[in-house]
C-alpha cells in the first residue's frame, strides 16, 4: 500500500535527505530486494551510490545490520554521527528538524527517540524517561509491548513509545558495542566490512539493538517526538493510519458497496468492486498475487504466512508482482505452472544477461521502443509491433540501444516458468 504518490521507502529516504547529502545514505537490505531498492531510488530521479547498498547475506536481527551500516560508514567517513531509521515507518517530516537538533546530544549518549502516546497502545514498547538531559532525558527503562491494564500505565506514567529510531556517534557506538557485545565488535573490526561481509555473518547472532545495547547501556538518552508516527506493525496500524468513512470502514482505491459492515480495511484494484455484507472489523487484501481475508484482531499473524510461504520454496513470499532488476522492472500479468505473461521494461542502453533455459520458450512482442535481440549467433533490430520465437536451449539476449525505455511482452511456455530456470553466461551486473 502506498499513502500517496510514493513508497513509505522512499519516503525514509526522502526524510533522511533532509539531514544528509544523498552520498551519506546506506540502505541495509538483503539480496532479494537489492533492486527493488535501487529502482525505488531510480523512480525518485536520484543519482545515488549503488555501493551504498549493503546487502545482508542472511537476516540476523537489527544489531548486525545497525553494525554493517556503521562500520561501513566509519571507514568511509571518519568519525560520523549517524541517523538510523526502519523504511516501513510513518514520521512527519518536520520532525526530522528535532532529530538534527538532538546530535548534540549523541557525542556522550546513545540517542533513541520516544514518541508522545497517542493512546495506550499494546502494539509498542515503551521508554521511561528519567532526569533531563538538554533537549532530552536519560532513559530510565525500555519496556517490552505491554497488556492493555499496563499501557494505561505507562502512559499515565509519562512514558513514551519506543520508535526504534536512533541517532549513534560511531566512537561512542562501537566502544559500547565492545563493552556489551565483544564477540560481534571483534568480527565486525576488519577492514572493508562490505568486502567480507559473507564471511561475518554466519557467525553472528540474531540479536536486536535492544537487547544487544540499549537495555543494557547506561549511557542511553531519549528525545522527545510529538509528532505523527506509526512503525505499521500489521493491518490494524494501517487501519488506523488511514480516514474512516461514516461506518469506521478504511476502502483504498477500490470501488466497494459495503451492506451493514463496519470496521473494515479494504484494499483492491482501482478497476475491482469488493463487496461485504455484515463483515465486520475484518482485512481484504486484495493484490494481483494474492488475497487476505482475515480479522484485524488477528492481521500480525501474515508473518505465519510468509514463513508458509518460504517453507514451501515459493518465489512470491518474496518477488512483488513488478520485480526490480539492474536493468529495468518487470511486471508479472498472467500466469499459471505451465505459462507466464509479462511487461518487461528494459531502461536505456541497458542489457539482460546472456542466457538460457532449459524448460520453457518465450515469446517477444515489442510495445515501444527498439529492441536489440542475440539469438545464438545472430543479432537483430525489433521494432514497436514485431516479435521473435525464443526456443528452450537457445541462448539469448534483450538488450535496449536506444535513448527511451523499451517495453516488451514475453510469454513463457514450458514445463517450469519460475525464475531457477535461467542459465547466465555474461551479465554486466556481477549477478552468478
Amino acid at each position: 500500500m502506498k499513502f500517496g504518490d510514493t513508497s513509505l521507502f522512499q519516503d525514509t529516504f526522502l526524510r533522511c535527505l533532509k539531514v544528509s547529502d544523498i552520498s551519506e545514505i546506506f540502505v541495509v537490505t538483503n539480496s532479494a530486494q537489492k533492486f527493488f531498492v535501487i529502482g525505488q531510488i531510480q523512480e525518485l530521479e536520484f543519482d545515488h551510490p549503488v555501493e551504498n547498498v549493503l546487502i545482508e547475506p542472511e537476516g540476523k536481527n537489527t544489531l548486525p545490520a545497525i553494525c554493517f551500516g556503521m562500520y561501513t560508514i566509519a571507514e568511509k567517513f571518519g568519525r560520523s554521527v549517524v541517523g538510523i531509521f526502519s523504511s516501513d515507518h510513518i514520521l512527519d517530516s518536520d520532525a526530522m528538524d528535532t532529530i538534527r537538533k538532538a546530535e548534540v546530544l549523541a557525542a556522550d549518549n546513545l540517542v533513541t527517540f520516544g514518541v508522545v502516546p497517542t493512546s495506550p497502545h499494546t502494539g509498542y514498547g515503551y521508554i521511561s524517561p528519567a532526569e533531563p538531559l538538554g533537549m532530552g532525558y536519560m532513559v530510565s527503562q525500555f519496556r517490552e509491548k505491554p497488556n492493555s491494564e499496563d499501557a494505561r500505565r505507562y502512559v499515565e506514567e509519562g512514558c513514551f513509545w519506543n520508535s526504534g529510531m536512533f541517532l549513534f556517534d560511531t566512537h561512542l557506538f562501537f566502544n559500547e558495542l565492545q563493552k556489551h557485545e565483544p564477540e560481534i565488535f571483534v568480527t565486525f573490526d576488519v577492514a572493508d566490512v562490505p568486502a567480507h561481509i559473507n564471511g561475518i555473518y554466519p557467525t553472528l547472532p540474531s540479536l536486536s539493538i535492544d537487547y544487544g545495547i540499549m537495555e543494557r547501556s547506561d549511557r542511553v538518552a531519549v528525545v522527545r517526538l510529538d509528532h505523527r508516527w506509526s512503525d505499521l506493525g500489521n493491518f490494524n496500524s494501517i487501519y488506523d493510519e488511514f480516514e474512516k468513512n461514516s461506518s469506521g470502514n478504511v476502502v483504498h482505491e477500490c470501488d466497494s458497496v459495503l451492506l451493514d459492515s463496519t470496521g473494515n480495511l479494504v484494499h483492491s484494484k482501482p478497476d475491482k468492486i469488493v463487496s461485504l455484507i455484515d463483515v465486520n472489523d475484518m482485512v481484504v487484501v486484495d493484490t494481483p498475487d494474492a488475497l487476505l481475508v482475515c480479522p484485524r484482531s488477528s492481521s500480525q499473524r501474515v508473518k505465519e504466512v510468509v514463513i508458509s510461504l518460504n517453507e514451501k520454496g515459493d518465489e512470491r513470499a518474496l518477488l512483488h508482482q513488478t520485480v526490480y532488476r539492474p536493468w529495468g522492472t518487470y511486471t508479472i500479468m498472467e500466469y499459471s505452472a505451465r505459462h507466464k505473461i509479462k511487461n518487461i521494461t528494459v531502461m536505456p542502453q541497458r542489457k539482460l544477461s546472456l542466457q538460457l533455459h532449459h524448460h520453457r520458450s518465450e515469446h517477444w512482442v515489442v510495445v515501444k521502443g527498439m529492441a536489440c535481440v542475440q539469438m545464438a549467433d545472430d543479432q537483430f533490430f525489433l521494432r514497436q509491433g514485431e516479435s521473435t520465437f525464443i526456443r528452450a536451449g537457445i541462448k539469448h539476449r534483450l538488450s535496449n540501444p536506444g535513448k527511451l525505455p523499451l517495453e516488451i511482452i514475453e510469454v513463457q511456455l514450458g514445463e517450469s516458468v519460475d525464475e531457477a530456470d535461467i542459465v547466465r553466461f555474461d551479465d554486466e551486473y556481477g549477478r552468478e
